[in-house]
C-alpha cells in the first residue's frame, strides 16, 4: 500500500484524502452526503460521469471539484481514492486502470461480472501495492457484526442450516429507465447479481466456511422488458456441513424486509433487514437495534452503513492496515452467483471453486 501521510481519525489531520467519484447516478446521492459529513478529512477533486450534467451537478456541491466525462482525466492530478459507481461491466476496467496509476479503489458491488476480471483486479491491487475494496455495507450493520461475534464464540454451536429470502419489486418501467440494468453484458444478470448479492454476502460471511457445491435455478417470470432472471433459488452446501437455502425474486408487490437466518445446534440467529435477533435454545431471546453512525439517504434497503464502510476503508489506507472487505472477500459472493447461473444453465450440481 502507498506510504503517504494521510489524515487519521483520532490522531489529528495531516493531509486530506483526495477523492474522485466515478459514476454520478442514483447511488451517488449517498456518497455526496458522506463526503459532506467527512469534509474535514477528505476533498472531492473530481466528479465523473459520461452524462456531463450529472457530473456537473455533483461537482457543484464541493469547492474545487472538477466535472469530467472521462475518468482518465483523474490521472492528471494526485488522487488517493477512486470510488466507482458505474454500470457493473465497467468496474474492473476502471478499477484496474486506476490501480495501475497507484490509486486506491473502492468499488460498488459486484466487483466484476466475470470471475476472471475479479481475479485480475486482485492481482493488479497486489502488484501495485494499493488497496482494493468492495462495497458490501450491510455487513457493517451493528446487529450483523454482533451476530458474527456470537457465531465465532460458538454460542449457537455447529452451524447446520442457513437461509435468505429476498422478495422485492422491480417493474418493467424500472428497467426501461436504464440503458444497462437488466442486461447480461452490462449488468451481468438480474435479481441475483443486483439485489440478492448483499444477503448472499452476509450469509457467506456469517457462516464463515467455504462452499462445496451448489444446485440452483433461475428464470424470468414477470418481466417482458428484459431477459435476465427475476426469480432464483439455490441449495448451497458448505464443506463443514451447513446447507444454505437461498430464494430471491423482484416480482413482489413491494420491497419486503430481507430475512436471514443461521441455525446452529444450540440456537439460531437472524436478521430482518437490519434488525438482528438471537434465540439461544428458546431460553434467551433478544433483539439488537442498529446503533452505528449511519447515514440514511435514499431507499430504505440501501441501509445506513455506507458511511461506516467508507470510514473503515479510509482508516485502512491511512493506517496501512488490511481492508476488511477487500477483493478476495468481494469475490466470494460473485463466485457463488456465477455458480448458480452455471448450475441453472447446465441443470447440474456445480462444485466450487469453479476453476
Amino acid at each position: 500500500m502507498c506510504k503517504v501521510k494521510y489524515s487519521i481519525w483520532g490522531f489529528g489531520i495531516l493531509n486530506k484524502l483526495k477523492i474522485a467519484m466515478v459514476g454520478c447516478g442514483r447511488i451517488s446521492r449517498m456518497y455526496q452526503e458522506i463526503f459532506k459529513q467527512l469534509s474535514d478529512t477528505l476533498q472531492v477533486i473530481y466528479a465523473v460521469d459520461v452524462k456531463k450534467d450529472r457530473a456537473e451537478k455533483l461537482a457543484k456541491s464541493f469547492d474545487g471539484c472538477t466535472a469530467l466525462t472521462d475518468y482518465r482525466g483523474c490521472f492528471d492530478s494526485h488522487i488517493d481514492v477512486m470510488h466507482i459507481a458505474t454500470p457493473h461491466y465497467l468496474h474492473p476496467v476502471i478499477a484496474m486502470d486506476a490501480m495501475k496509476h497507484k490509486i486506491n479503489v473502492l468499488t460498488e458491488k459486484p466487483m466484476a461480472i466475470e470471475l476472471k476480471d475479479a481475479d485480475e483486479m486482485i492481482r493488479t491491487s497486489r502488484e501495485n501495492e494499493v488497496a482494493l475494496g468492495v462495497i458490501f455495507q450491510t455487513r457493517y450493520v451493528k446487529g450483523c457484526m454482533e451476530l458474527k461475534n456470537i457465531i465465532k464464540a460458538g454460542k449457537i454451536g455447529k452451524i447446520r442450516s442457513a437461509s435468505s429470502f429476498l422478495t422485492w419489486s422491480r417493474s418493467d418501467d424500472y428497467y426501461k429507465q436504464s440503458d444497462w440494468k437488466g442486461t447480461w453484458d452490462k449488468e451481468g444478470g438480474g435479481v441475483l447479481i443486483d439485489q440478492a448479492i448483499h444477503s448472499i454476502d452476509r450469509v457467506l460471511w456469517l457462516v464463515g466456511d467455504d462452499v462445496k457445491s451448489v444446485e440452483g435455478t433461475i428464470c424470468n417470470r414477470g418481466h417482458k422488458q428484459v431477459n435476465v432472471e427475476d426469480t432464483a433459488e439455490a441449495t448451497v452446501k458448505f464443506k463443514k456441513g451447513c446447507i444454505y437455502n437461498m430464494y430471491a425474486c423482484n416480482t413482489y408487490a413491494y420491497d419486503a424486509p430481507i430475512q436471514i437466518e443461521i441455525v446452529g445446534e444450540k440456537g439460531k440467529v437472524g436478521l430482518k433487514q437490519d434488525m438482528a435477533w438471537v434465540d439461544l435454545d428458546g431460553e434467551d431471546y433478544y433483539e439488537i437495534k442498529d446503533g452505528f453512525d449511519g447515514l440514511s439517504v435514499g431507499p430504505d434497503y440501501w441501509g445506513c452503513s455506507h458511511i461506516t464502510q467508507l470510514k473503515d476503508f479510509y482508516r485502512s489506507i491511512t493506517s496501512h492496515t488490511p481492508v476488511f472487505i477487500d477483493g478476495t472477500e468481494g469475490r466470494k459472493a460473485l463466485e457463488l452467483i456465477r455458480a448458480i447461473y452455471k448450475s441453472s444453465n447446465e441443470k447440474a450440481i456445480v462444485e466450487l471453486p469453479i476453476y
